[in-house]
């Protein structure tokens, strides 16, 4: 079970940091990988040597390891990296619906908001999304800071946010046998592929297969109603 620290509180929007983001001396702990049968001999599957249950907290994919920086309070330090997320704290707050800025759950009278960036936008539904969903009350600022919004996000309310699949690297064997990345797949993986016993997974990524995309003017007015006549919306399945 992960367990979250106590909601990050913020005296003012300059001192806001996402709590998923990632932070200066969070380093990619060292590989120690080994590829070997699984007990009933039937496929490879990657692993660590000193493996512990929290290394697959996800349907039995690997994680990748990385460092943690904390303050005496246990929580995140250091100077933030605003380009990247923290493969673990990205992980945790996706499977479990938190605020990917404060741990916060997420979910809103409404349902679950994702943002997302003009990378992310197709027109047509499902629409894959490895960010993590906001609270109502850090949508702006999240919305403002992120890079991954470029300056441009639209608020998705999903109907249906299952957990789809993994972005991370698919390992085997060098030339010399050394275990090694092979592939960086640029879709995830899902949980039923045949690469997925050899990845090592970086970020979960939820399908929002029904959602209404509103700009961050028609949220404030429809949170502000409190309902538009639609159906309250459940919480993501997978979760």
């Amino acid at each position: 079970m992960i367990r979250f620290p106590p909601p990050l509180t913020f005296p003012n929007e300059q001192s806001l940091v996402p709590f998923v983001t990632l932070r200066r001396g969070e380093e990619a702990a060292p590989a120690n990988l080994h590829i070997l049968r699984q007990r009933d001999g039937s496929r490879l599957r990657l692993f660590y040597g000193d493996e512990d249950p929290r290394d697959r907290p996800v349907r039995g994919i690997l994680w990748a390891r990385c460092g943690f920086s904390r303050d005496g309070d246990g929580m995140p330090a250091g100077e933030p990296l605003w380009k990247f997320m923290h493969p673990y704290r990205q992980m945790a707050t996706m499977l479990a619906g938190r605020c990917q800025v404060c741990t916060r759950p997420a979910r809103t009278p409404l349902g679950y908001l994702f943002l997302t960036g003009p990378k992310d936008r197709h027109p047509a539904q499902p629409l894959l999304t490895g960010q993590p969903p906001v609270c109502v009350r850090h949508v702006h600022t999240t919305a403002k800071l992120c890079p991954h919004m470029a300056g441009d996000p639209v608020v998705c309310l999903a109907d249906r946010a299952p957990l789809h699949g993994v972005i991370g690297s698919v390992y085997g064997r060098g030339p010399d046998g050394a275990v090694t990345p092979v592939s960086a797949p640029p879709e995830p993986v899902t949980f039923n592929d045949p690469r997925a016993p050899l990845l090592l997974g970086s970020q979960l990524v939820r399908r929002l297969s029904s959602f209404r995309v509103l700009d961050l003017d028609g949220l404030r007015q429809l949170l502000a109603t409190g309902h538009d006549g639609a159906t309250r919306i459940p919480a993501p399945h997978g979760t």
